[in-house]
């Protein structure tokens, strides 16, 4: 096989394949006891940082699951290190922004993000990934939205209700513009470096996005994930993901990208209803499902590609990351699951 006939690729493009392909957002994580060895030697940054340990950890999951992709292990966040704020990965918080930027006059002191030299290791993870998948399956890239990523840096860190984010956006517009347009730069810049290092398809996610009513992902983030999914390099496929995101699925479709991811939140048909069956779409098993028996998972498995329809650009996966809980035996029989469920040969 050659990459291009990869089955992920050509879902991702609309062309017919002879099964749906899979593959599980984190599925280099917490539940696999490699990865979870490998932390006991390397903090989370450590680790993102080390281009040999990240490689290792992309590829760990290919040959144990059967995916037919990997996804490079690194970070959204690891682009904003550069803009001074004191990023750090708290142990059992997640990632904590020192300096938050909550007004247009700490945004004009921002710097613009030299991406080339400030994270080479991301780019020579990929090309370490690249050899060690040999042509197996390919390779995406990802980065987080530039919605999400602003929102860590206005809010400090994950939120529930992002006063800070929304009251930015709101009563300093020309700020919340500079903002995204920073991010936009700097994020078109690292996709293109993880493209260029060898990657096939890279993933946008845009995790918090579903926070925001229609009317404000229109008018306050709709152009500025336009503009990122333009700058990127042509003819590589882009999945465009976000969670809590039903009723803004016509207007992502708007903003871009080849394939509209799905949370568990929308039928898989109701969703791709929703965004036009010229795109494709990934999901949207919820990732709780594979806590339960096989059985189970084989019948809810059954039900998303039935509302598949059979028809290309379907590609499977979770509604969000796997859970750390998750049994590894479960989630590889997933994988095994919708190759023998989707069959078409």
């Amino acid at each position: 096989m050659s990459l291009p006939d990869a089955p992920l690729l050509r879902a991702a493009r609309r062309q017919p394949t002879s099964f749906t392909p899979v593959w599980l957002m984190r599925q280099a994580g917490r539940y696999l006891p490699e990865y979870r060895a490998m932390r006991e030697r390397y903090g989370f940054l450590e680790l993102a940082r080390n281009p040999e340990a990240a490689a290792e950890v992309t590829v760990q999951p290919v040959a144990r699951l059967g995916v037919d992709a990997a996804i490079l292990f690194a970070d959204i966040l690891l682009i904003v290190e550069p803009l001074g704020v004191g990023l750090e990965f708290a142990a059992g918080e997640g990632p904590v922004i020192h300096r938050p930027v909550r007004s247009e006059a700490a945004i004009a002191r921002l710097p613009r993000v030299d991406v080339e030299s400030s994270v080479p290791f991301v780019f020579d993870a990929v090309r370490r990934v690249k050899r060690g998948l040999a042509g197996k399956v390919p390779l995406i890239g990802f980065a987080g939205a530039p919605f999400t990523v602003a929102s860590y840096l206005v809010e400090g860190g994950p939120s529930r209700d992002y006063l800070h984010t929304k009251r930015l956006m709101y009563e300093e517009p020309e700020g919340w513009g500079r903002l995204m347009g920073i991010l936009v730069d700097a994020t078109a810049r690292y996709l293109n470096g993880q493209i260029a290092a060898g990657a096939e398809a890279v993933q946008i996610f845009d995790s918090w996005v579903g926070v925001l009513a229609p009317e404000d992902y229109r008018t306050f983030v709709m152009p500025h994930t336009r503009a990122l999914v333009r700058a990127l390099t042509p003819g590589v496929p882009v999945i465009h993901f976000g969670t809590g995101t039903a009723s803004l699925l016509p207007a992502m479709r708007a903003a871009g990208g080849d394939v509209i991811g799905l949370d568990w939140r929308v039928d898989l048909d109701v969703g791709w209803a929703a965004v036009g069956h010229d795109v494709g779409v990934q999901g949207n098993l919820d990732p709780v499902v594979l806590l339960s028996k096989p059985a189970y998972i084989r019948q809810r498995v059954k039900d998303i590609l039935e509302r598949a329809g059979g028809r290309p650009g379907h590609i499977f996966n979770l509604g969000h990351g796997i859970l750390p809980q998750t049994p590894v035996e479960h989630a590889r029989a997933l994988v095994e699951m919708v190759h023998e469920l989707s069959d078409r040969r």
